[in-house]
């Protein structure tokens, strides 16, 4: 059995229903959630859009192996109709990234793990220091509140409140 870091996103439709379905899909097709992390709401990262993005870290236990898991994820993204685009950053869906799994080291055409721009990214951090503040991340040595706390990213990240939805505040649309 395994431990999985993963990182969920979205910007586009109702993205708190669907950080909620991509964790019912992952649930059964990939693996037990073990936890999440808070909703974080943020602005895009790469580019510019209206829309904020709903982020959210989970922990899953899995049997299978990195590259297996990589094809689920992929399958629930396109089941919730996430047409990706190599090389551009755009607004989605859903968005599911592979953060951590185990302490493993692997860069492959299809699959860097760690994620390879984790530490650059504060709306990756945050989540993860909601679920594993200790973690080391192997290949740069550090835990993940010492590589959030020298993060150059300044982006404007907060804990989504489900109440702001319906009052208003931080739509997704």
């Amino acid at each position: 059995m395994s431990l999985a870091y993963l990182l969920l996103g979205s910007n586009l439709g109702d993205s708190l229903r669907q950080l909620h379905e991509a964790a019912a899909h992952i649930s059964r097709e990939a693996g037990v959630i073990r936890r999440k992390s808070e909703i974080y709401a943020s602005p895009p990262w790469g580019f510019v859009h209206a829309n904020s993005f709903l982020n959210q870290a989970i922990a899953v236990e899995t049997e299978m192996e990195p590259g297996e898991l990589l094809k689920a994820l992929l399958r629930i993204e396109k089941k919730m109709g996430r047409l990706r685009k190599t090389g551009v950053y755009e607004a989605r869906t859903i968005d599911i990234d592979i953060l951590f799994f185990d302490d493993l080291v692997m860069d492959t055409e299809s699959l860097t793990i760690p994620h390879p721009r984790l530490h650059q990214r504060q709306f990756a951090l945050r989540p993860m220091l909601d679920l594993a503040p200790d973690l080391l991340h192997p290949l740069l040595g550090q835990t993940i509140a010492a590589l959030a706390a020298v993060c150059e990213d300044r982006s404007d990240i907060s804990i989504f409140h489900e109440l702001q939805l319906a009052a208003g505040q931080k739509k997704t649309r």
